[in-house]
């Protein structure tokens, strides 16, 4: 009774902290199309200006993929009015500090500086975007630091060509198939005159989104980002062509050889709906459930009871198109894949039958909102909310509204999603495995 008393009195403060922690915001569109979005906060002297563009790996032509995180990269090189290799030292020099970051649906650029250099920051998201230097210097520098990168965070990486070899098993038709860091060939082959097509036709105003969050004046910011980013010229409208996936309905297995690993991974993949539809949400609090945490049922029965796992785990990719809800654990000696998956498929079997407990709903609520919370404790949390709220879900107030939803899922919704997105048939089963010994005679 004494846990349910505090159990209860947890939520109503995680929901009372969510209700109250409301985001002001202001948005407005400048007539070369960019969006704006101001979100006012004077309780410290920083302000945070970041560009978010609608363009990301599933942006990309087939034959040359990675161009999306390439310019994450190279749109750091310089401008007609900053030279190359000064941006970092630029930002340095005045108290701030920068960076980015690709998805398959967008790329994100941000500076964090003091308020006072709100003008600054503006001018140099507007040359970013006005006037790039798309060079050959500049993109065989990048290029090498992309091999780095790939060579060291993927291909000699323990296992870190997991999300890889699912997003080419799972995905037939859908850009997604690739990953966001994409091919070396396709990079090193790429003539200079793609990567400059790829920036006119991606890196325009009416594909993004301007977000100024923190302590500023807004009449000011106003008149700075008219003067900076208001003589852009507007780029051709951007048609996206819509892929579809056939629903999965058979089993498909595949092999991936890893020559980084000495233990086999058992990976099980769902394709599940895009992030905007209230299934994606529901989806998100199984993997709550099934795998948060040491409480959480497969850690608690598979890792902690049975000894059967070293890790297990199952994590919900949620992406504007399609997502990807991905199991996955590393079996203990003794103990093979086939294992693992039987007590996996053990629990989803009763989420699909049975409605979870009143107790892990409620817990589950609370971790989301304690999440959200987090999320936006900050003013750089707030900044990108903001964007992505706009940029891929279309409505900036779900970063108010979109707890909502969480609590609005009810047990039955849980239920009926893993019935419909989680079943044996419509999955991957990826034996990720090391390098099979050699017999020796």
């Amino acid at each position: 009774m004494k846990k349910t008393i505090m159990a209860i009195s947890s939520s109503l403060l995680l929901g009372g902290i969510a209700t109250a922690q409301k985001i002001a915001f202001e948005e407005y569109n400048l007539d070369n199309g960019l969006h704006v979005i101001l979100h006012q906060d004077n309780s410290a002297p920083v302000v945070i200006t970041s560009v978010m563009y609608h363009v990301g790996s599933k942006d990309e032509n087939p034959s040359k993929t990675g161009f999306a995180h390439f310019f994450e990269h190279l749109l750091f090189e310089g401008t007609q009015n900053i030279k190359r290799g000064e941006w970092f030292n630029i930002v340095t020099a005045n108290g701030g500090v920068n960076n980015a970051n690709t998805s398959d649906d967008r790329t994100y650029y941000y500076e964090v500086f003091p308020s006072n250099n709100l003008e600054l920051a503006l001018w140099m998201e507007s040359e970013r975007l006005m006037h790039p230097i798309i060079n050959q210097i500049g993109v065989d520098t990048q290029k090498e630091v992309i091999k780095e990168e790939k060579n060291s965070r993927y291909d000699n990486q323990p296992y870190g060509r997991i999300i890889e070899a699912v997003k080419k098993n799972l995905f037939i038709n859908h850009p997604y198939r690739w990953t966001t860091i994409g091919s070396t060939e396709h990079l090193n082959s790429a003539k200079l005159e793609d990567f400059k097509a790829f920036n006119e036709k991606f890196y325009v105003p009416n594909n993004a989104v301007l977000v100024v969050a923190g302590d500023f004046e807004k009449k000011q910011a106003k008149e700075w980002i008219q003067n900076y980013f208001g003589p852009i010229k507007k780029g051709e409208k951007i048609v996206r062509e819509k892929f579809i996936e056939k629903p999965i309905t058979e089993t498909i297995k595949a092999t991936h050889i890893d020559p980084n690993i000495q233990i086999p991974m058992l990976v099980t993949a769902y394709r599940t709906p895009s992030m905007k539809t209230r299934e994606a949400r529901a989806l998100d609090f199984i993997s709550s459930y099934l795998s948060d945490g040491k409480s959480s049922k497969l850690y608690k029965k598979i890792v902690d009871e049975k000894k059967k796992a070293l890790q297990i785990g199952a994590v919900s990719f949620n992406q504007e198109d399609y997502g990807m809800y991905i199991v996955y654990g590393l079996p203990m000696t003794n103990y093979a894949s086939e294992d693992l998956l039987k007590e996996i498929d053990e629990e989803i079997v009763k989420i699909q039958t049975d409605l979870i407990s009143e107790r892990d709903f409620q817990k589950i609520l609370n971790q989301f909102e304690n999440q959200y919370v987090n999320e936006n404790s900050n003013v750089e949390g707030i900044a990108e909310n903001l964007a992505k709220y706009y940029l891929l879900h279309g409505d900036v107030n779900l970063i108010n509204n979109d707890i909502n939803i969480y609590n609005s899922i009810t047990r039955e919704e849980i239920r009926d999603a893993a019935k419909k997105y989680l079943n044996t048939n419509q999955r991957l089963i990826l034996n990720y495995i090391p390098t099979p010994q050699k017999n020796e005679n």
